[in-house]
């Protein structure tokens, strides 16, 4: 099961980039198709479902990440007692957790019209809606979706991502033609919990291909078991915060705003999740080698590591930071018309909600690697609390915008400040935290000089539509890195850095000539 950890890296990021172009495109499509042929309050219900059921989703309290933090060591040492043990363990809780999310969730049920603000479309029933919704959330807990754990913990995430991959595509293809063809929203609904259950049978297949010895049997000792049981009492908490911050806006939105505002909103967080999908498939990537490496080398070196991963990362959120502020609205202008816009100001605090929520990532995957979450529980509690407060407030004075505002302010002084501390604390033991924060400072200013720049630029040519799209990405593309490469060319980071990717395109290329 041991294996080259950068060449692991390299596989997964490149089968995870490729998910999720398909992940981004083809659900792209399908809510367009949504938007056009049904209607803006059909893309707004999908939003505030989805929503919803991220908050019951809370009852899976994070224990798969648990497990698969446990199983860092079993992969590593080949310890296949222990790894059944511990997919047996997932089983029986995942049909817990399932039995516990199907009644809640129907206990919700009398809830519902009180978080839709205005009218809903006369030819649908809200609680078959969400019927089929419930079905879809819980479905995935019954049918082996336990098993990938065993995938995401051996460095073969990029397997998943794989067959998530066939997946969306077929799925979105089904939806698209039966919205098309039947103009029916229920019919789109119901091909979710049908693909749910090919891709976990899929999934299961895969893993008993790979490791078809690590079976459900054996019981877990006591001492593991009280190690999950604090792992999943931190990460419950972190998962309440991550809650509040996403799935609540949109619920707020609806309740204040109405269901247009709603699918408005959710067509700019849309395009900004897309991005932070792509970002996500390369953190994603990293974890498990980070992991081994946490197992196997010392702090010093995964500091040391960090920081180069660090650089290259706010690179990449510094550029692609620059590609949202300028083509954002032209992009928007082309896909759903003036009528779907919001005013400038909210793409600029969106620009800034993306840039403060990505900046911090690589540090989040020591975090997660590290297995630090009960450690920062109290950093999960209060950016919940704040965050809830602060969109209840601001989203009744401040509309959309005072909704990201307030979601802004938590992340950046709790979620970013707080939590960079608590991996230094935990982790990086006596090293500064102070030149974490120093790098990220010189990151964030160049990346705003150069945002600066770019925006005055294009400012003197025409920004609207397909041609506003073509001109932001091409001066993106040359102006932002040309400045990012000039203020750091000469640093010993950007050269360490430098050598590193050399590293992993030589690794591709060796990977090719092998096939």
């Amino acid at each position: 099961m041991k294996r080259n950890r950068t060449a692991n890296t390299v596989r997964n990021t490149i089968s995870g980039l490729f998910n999720k172009i398909v992940s981004i495109l083809m659900p792209f499509l399908t809510r367009t198709v949504i938007i056009y042929v049904l209607g803006m309050e059909y893309a707004g219900l999908n939003g505030l479902f989805s929503s919803i059921l991220q908050v019951l989703n809370l009852a899976e309290l994070g224990i798969s990440t648990a497990v698969v933090w446990c199983m860092y060591k079993p992969m590593a040492t080949q310890d296949t007692d222990l790894l059944c043990a511990l997919l047996r363990y997932i089983r029986r809780l995942y049909h817990i957790i399932g039995c516990i999310i199907a009644v809640v969730g129907i206990a919700l049920i009398p809830l519902l019209p009180y978080l839709i603000s205005g009218d809903v479309p006369s030819d649908l029933n809200i609680t078959v809606m969400y019927g089929i919704y419930l079905l879809y959330t819980v479905i995935g807990y019954f049918f082996y979706s336990y098993k990938s754990t065993l995938l995401n913990a051996g460095q073969n995430v990029g397997i998943i991502s794989n067959i998530n991959s066939g997946i969306i595509f077929l799925q979105s293809l089904a939806q698209i033609l039966v919205v098309v063809m039947f103009k029916s929203y229920y019919g789109y609904l119901v091909l979710m919990p049908f693909f749910t259950l090919i891709n976990n049978f899929w999934v299961s297949y895969a893993v008993k291909k790979i490791y078809p010895d690590v079976i459900c049997k054996n019981e877990l000792p006591a001492e593991i078991k009280k190690d999950i049981s604090t792992h999943i009492k931190g990460l419950f908490v972190t998962r309440i915060c991550n809650t509040t911050r996403n799935a609540l806006d949109s619920i707020f939105i609806s309740a204040f705003l109405g269901l247009t505002t709603v699918a408005i909103y959710g067509n700019y967080y849309y395009i900004m999740y897309a991005v932070i999908g792509v970002l996500n498939a390369i953190t994603t990537a990293m974890t498990a080698s980070v992991g081994n490496s946490l197992v196997t080398e010392n702090v010093e070196k995964n500091y040391h590591d960090m920081r180069k991963f660090n650089f290259l990362f706010n690179w990449i959120v510094g550029f692609c930071t620059c590609c949202l502020l300028t083509m954002y609205q032209p992009f928007m202008q082309v896909w759903v018309g003036e009528e779907g816009l919001f005013p400038f100001n909210m793409v600029l605090i969106f620009c800034l909600y993306f840039y403060f929520l990505n900046i911090g990532s690589i540090r989040a995957v020591y975090h997660d690697a590290a297995g630090l979450w009960w450690e920062a529980r109290y950093r999960s509690i209060l950016e919940a609390v704040a965050n809830l407060i602060l969109n209840f407030v601001l989203t009744s004075t401040l509309g959309a915008f005072g909704t990201v505002l307030g979601t802004l302010i938590s992340l950046v002084f709790i979620n970013y400040m707080y939590g960079a501390q608590i991996v230094f604390k935990y982790y990086f033991k006596g090293i500064s935290v102070k030149e974490y924060f120093k790098d990220n400072g010189k990151y964030g200013l160049v990346t705003l000089f150069a945002c600066f720049i770019v925006f005055f630029i294009i400012n003197r040519f025409d920004t609207t539509g397909w041609i506003g799209i073509i001109i932001g990405l091409i001066t993106s593309l040359l102006i932002f890195n040309i400045i990012y490469f000039l203020f750091f060319c000469r640093t010993k980071l950007f050269k360490e850095s430098l050598y590193t990717m050399r590293s992993i395109i030589s690794n591709i290329k060796n990977k090719k000539s092998i096939h």
